[in-house]
């Protein structure tokens, strides 16, 4: 196919801003509409026509605005890279295209560019990396985990000790309110879990069922009950019921509920083993993408990054905050302005980023399409059914393009940390998956 004939000119509009001004042949957007037309028409099933036979007309009429716009948005898309190639532009975000005021088919494109980051030299850079095992005591801790998610619950007559479910009914007095206004509430916690308020669950310690207290509880400002929050609160405690746990036996039983089917206790351990490799491996990345980004910015902290990047950035960043706080079932005010907070660590971010796609650009790095796979192949294998989450990942384009993304990202960073000056530093597994 022949490169689309692109008259362009730009214009800076600040030291990181440009306007890029291109045009497109209307012979090639009227040629490629009328082939795409005369290859509906051969197979277009009109009521009232024969196939094939359908009057161009009629097939203009019916698919013509929607072919054209079609045309348009590839031929778009085309000139603006080949304007962006012809003029040696590197750009930073999404550009915003506009059709031009005074010109058919002529096109005005507004787009923040990379920044001149001078000699990049990762020698010069000093990163920690963490190394660390899976062992024995890892897999002995996992089954004990697993052996808890199993456990059964056996009521008990005795005072509630740490590991005990309670279940309880509660009411509380903040100042002059009681919540709830009329009655109380249920709830279960087991103790030491975390799963209430630390406060309360220590409350709970040495109480039978049927037993009644009231304890004082000074609550954070940012919890989550609003009418408790930055309170000292007296909450009504009763235990209804206490149960200790009864935890299930290591046999073939136990073993093959975890889609062992032998029930073989050394292909048990073989199998948990292979998970927290993988675990391990993907926070050792996060710990080594953390190191080498903290090194990146402290090395071209100077640089001025994109303001407009650097802004949406952040506002994405106080969405996601948001978010993750109402999941968590609070309820908070967000200003207009909630991005402000965001603005810094987003202009990292964003400086991170463009500094590990300038170095792929520079050193001419290629996705390994390689690691694409194995890496699509560990994250199906933490599901039941892989082969679908592969077949998921391969036919939609948009999940396949954010895990290519993640992946070059962490080809680049071992590319960096490999040629930086390093030590290395021993963790248990423990220590390494910890966030």
């Amino acid at each position: 196919m022949p490169a689309v004939e692109n008259r362009v000119s730009v214009e800076s509009l600040g030291a990181l801003e440009r306007r890029l001004t291109f045009s497109l042949p209307a012979d090639r957007l009227e040629s490629q509409v009328g082939g795409r037309l005369r290859e509906i028409a051969r197979g277009a099933k009109i009521k009232g026509f024969r196939p094939g036979k359908v009057p161009a007309k009629v097939i203009e009429q019916r698919f013509g605005p929607q072919v054209r716009a079609e045309v348009l948005d590839g031929l778009l898309r085309e000139g603006f890279s080949s304007a962006v190639r012809q003029e040696s532009l590197q750009i930073a975000g999404n550009p915003q295209i506009v059709p031009a005021a005074d010109q058919e088919l002529a096109y005005v494109a507004t787009f923040e560019v990379v920044p001149d980051f001078g000699d990049v030299d990762v020698a010069k850079l000093n990163v920690v990396r963490h190394t660390a095992q899976v062992s024995d005591a890892d897999i002995d801790a996992m089954v004990e985990n697993l052996r808890l998610q199993r456990r059964s619950w056996n009521a008990v007559e005795r005072a509630a000790q740490e590991g005990d479910a309670v279940e309880l009914e509660t009411w509380s007095v903040a100042g002059e309110e009681r919540l709830p206004a009329e009655g109380i509430e249920r709830g279960a916690t087991v103790l030491g879990s975390g799963a209430m308020f630390p406060a309360i669950e220590a409350a709970l310690v040495g109480m039978k069922a049927g037993d009644e207290k009231q304890a004082q509880i000074e609550f954070p400002t940012d919890w989550r009950v609003p009418q408790f929050a930055g309170r000292s609160v007296e909450v009504h405690l009763k235990a209804t019921k206490v149960s200790e746990p009864e935890l299930p036996e290591i046999d073939a039983g136990f073993i093959k509920s975890f889609g062992i089917k032998s029930g073989d206790a050394e292909q048990f351990r073989a199998d948990i083993r292979s998970n927290l490799e993988r675990e391990l491996k993907g926070a050792l990345m996060t710990r080594l993408r953390r190191e080498v980004g903290e090194q990146l910015i402290a090395a071209y902290a100077h640089v001025e990054m994109p303001p407009k990047l650097v802004e949406g950035e952040a506002r994405d960043m106080a969405r996601q905050a948001v978010e993750q706080a109402r999941r968590q079932g609070r309820q908070i005010d967000v200003p207009a302005d909630a991005h402000l907070t965001f603005m810094e660590p987003a202009r990292k971010r964003v400086l991170v980023g463009l500094l590990v796609g300038e170095i792929a650009r520079r050193n001419q790095l290629m996705l390994d399409s390689k690691r694409v796979s194995e890496t699509l192949k560990l994250i199906a294998s933490t599901y039941e059914e892989p082969q679908q989450v592969i077949e998921l990942y391969r036919n939609d384009q948009q999940l396949m393009a954010g895990l290519q993304s993640r992946v070059m990202e962490e080809q680049v960073i071992d590319w960096i940390a490999e040629r930086a000056s390093h030590t290395e530093q021993a963790l248990s597994f423990s220590e390494a998956i910890r966030p």
